[in-house]
């Protein structure tokens, strides 16, 4: 079962890493006036909510059971208590209001840098990293990682500060109001706070717990519904729904879980409100008894109680929230901190009119320790030669292209452009040098021209031209809006041969120096093949060209052929004298793995050689040799 990058693994984060506090403050620097209003208005929402058990308080004690007021008098003072009541529920939204709005700015502002700088960082990293990193766990980072972080920003930070703040105004407010009652109820605040922290210790257990069985659920979906053909295909989808059923049931059991923990400890806060209730009504009523503690000051121990156990119902929610956010945290920065494998040189080199040599010295390269895939390789191509690389999968023909274009570094060994080391280019210039046709096409969401032209800014007419050349000129025609057409997400509106023609387009724009070809018309049909002759044949010319592909109609243009086996040269030379030599390369073609469409080798009665095509032959029948007339 495939996890697609969902699951997460590792240590949980600490609230105590006080480094990790520090990075994410660095974040939100730019916005220190915002936040430090956002702190002011909490304290005007802290004080009008507060200030209305007072209110209570003072109608009930001033005037409801005040028998020496006139009676026109004590209505009028409730009716002033009320308006002021009302006055303050106004303020306090009208305060809370313009906090979560000025709040989910600054979230929303601070996330969209991270966000923006995250993904300028993978862009950057080299592919040795992105290819050890499901598409899923750097989707995730972009996605929900941010958006965790967004909602601690957002619905914690300051709202644990309100909370803090209020229940540090309740307890001074009680105290004010009645000392030794004051003392009594603050005896319920470590057994709450206690009873919090156990319950969100077991809450985030449960919930990590949830979202690993979610993400196997999600993982093994999406396994599913991409391979449905082959489900159907060789009827297994009773098997499935059975798999379905058993990780779907995995996570309502857990799900059921978290309910009943949920469940206890919700009554169990009400139980801890009730009993401070009961605890008021009985100490506080012997007082009112007493006369020590009036009706008002009783309605207002009970209020504000109320509202003292409304934010530790919350805080275990909050405690989950933010240990999810700073875990998303140290995996974003983890991210950031990663460092590309090679940079920029600080003092880079200039070619401005290369010529095209190019050369191998010493190779030597690994994806993964002890399993070398080039081993001494030693190549050198002069400016123009074209240069076919053929060998069986796994002998490090792609990996040369990989190397030439920086995506990997060599462990030994180096790779020079007229001389100059391409560790001494910008990678910017050096992919200009050098461009690459591959046989996947990258398709952009945007029109035919925006895909042709790219980074290289190239005029229309010059676009045109290379149609021209391409033998995409029909193409262009047939389409509604010729070069302004829009193109399809992942170019689902061009066929495998449409896209094949697009890409030489778009490198012959560039006009590189070196032109590589890997396996470049392999997908290719025939129709599409003719039509591109021409082009490939105008591209080699005055160009140093390396060809990998098992197509011979491009394999048979090369001036020498190389051929490799485990990271190695084991020939080389002209297609006619490596055929002839009966060796590696002659059998490569008798065993069909150049796709089936083998040269033989003739030689006319006037003596003279001729490079042709033998088509496949029905399985089972042997290959004769190539005839040799005298």
């Amino acid at each position: 079962m495939h996890d697609f990058g969902y699951i997460e693994k590792g240590k949980q984060a600490s609230l105590s890493d006080v480094r990790l506090w520090h990075r994410i403050l660095l974040h939100s620097r730019g916005f220190r006036r915002s936040i430090a209003i956002a702190v002011v208005l909490s304290l005007g929402v802290t004080g009008a909510t507060l200030a209305l058990p007072y209110l209570l308080k003072s109608g009930i004690d001033s005037y409801i059971t005040a028998p020496d007021l006139a009676e026109a008098a004590r209505i009028s003072g409730l009716v002033t208590t009320a308006l002021h009541f009302g006055l303050l529920v106004v303020i306090g939204f009208a305060l809370t209001f313009i906090q979560v709005v000025l709040l989910e700015w600054v979230g929303q502002s601070v996330m969209h840098r991270i966000r923006q700088d995250l993904f300028a960082h993978i862009l950057d990293l080299d592919l040795a990293f992105l290819n050890g990193q499901p598409t899923g766990r750097l989707v995730t980072r972009l996605t929900n990682d941010v958006q965790n972080m967004h909602e601690m920003f957002t619905s914690v930070l300051v709202t644990l500060f309100n909370d803090i703040l209020r229940l540090a105004g309740i307890l001074v407010v009680l105290l004010l109001i009645n000392f030794r009652l004051g003392l009594v109820m603050s005896l319920f605040i470590p057994i709450a706070l206690l009873l919090t922290v156990v319950f969100a210790r077991l809450a985030r257990e449960k919930f990590r717990a949830i979202r690993s069985q979610l993400s196997r659920l999600n993982s093994y979906t999406q396994e599913a519904v991409s391979g449905i053909v082959i489900i159907q295909l060789f009827g297994r989808q009773r098997r499935a729904a059975e798999r379905f059923a058993g990780l779907s049931a995995e996570y309502l059991a857990r799900t059921l879980s978290q309910i009943r923990l949920f469940g206890a400890f919700m009554p169990l806060t009400e139980l801890l409100s009730s009993m401070a209730i009961a605890l008021i009504l009985w100490y506080g009523g012997a007082q009112v008894i007493d006369r020590t503690l009036t009706i008002g000051e009783m309605v207002a121990f009970l209020a504000y109680m109320r509202l003292f156990f409304q934010p530790l119902r919350e805080l275990s929610q909050k405690y989950s929230i933010v240990q999810s956010a700073l875990a998303s945290a140290e995996r974003i920065f983890a991210t950031l901190d990663t460092k590309a494998a090679f940079t920029d040189p600080p003092n880079p080199r200039q070619l401005t009119a290369p010529a095209g040599r190019l050369s191998f010295n010493d190779l030597s390269f690994s994806y993964e320790p002890d399993q070398p895939v080039l081993v001494d390789f030693t190549l050198r191509i002069k400016p123009g030669e074209i240069i076919a690389v053929v060998g069986a999968t796994g002998s490090g023909k792609s990996t040369l292209i990989n190397l030439l274009l920086r995506f990997y570094e060599p462990q030994r060994g180096t790779i020079k452009i007229d001389d100059v080391d391409i560790a001494e280019l910008r990678a910017r210039q050096l992919r200009r040098i050098v461009g690459v046709i591959l046989q996947d096409v990258f398709i952009l969401k945007d029109t035919l021209l925006a895909n042709i032209v790219m980074d290289t800014g190239c005029s229309r007419e010059h676009v045109e031209a290379v149609l021209e050349q391409t033998g995409m000129t029909r193409f262009v025609a047939k389409l509604p809006a010729g070069l302004d057409t829009m193109l399809g997400e992942g170019g689902r509106d061009l066929s495998t041969g449409e896209k094949q023609l697009l890409s030489f387009a778009r490198v012959l724009c560039r006009d590189p120096a070196i032109l590589v070809l890997d396996e470049a018309t392999a997908s290719i049909d025939s129709e599409t093949e003719s039509i591109l002759e021409e082009a490939i044949a105008r591209s080699f010319e005055g160009r140093t060209s390396i060809i990998i592909a098992h197509r011979l109609s491009t394999v048979r243009r090369a001036d020498r052929i190389v051929v490799m086996e485990n990271g190695r040269i084991i020939e080389q030379g002209s297609p006619e004298i490596l055929f002839a030599a009966d060796g590696h390369y002659s059998r490569l073609l008798r065993l069909d793995l150049l796709d089936g469409r083998i040269p033989s080798i003739t030689t006319s009665p006037q003596g003279e050689q001729h490079h042709g095509e033998i088509s496949r032959r029905p399985s089972g029948s042997r290959r004769p040799p190539p005839k040799t007339q005298d």
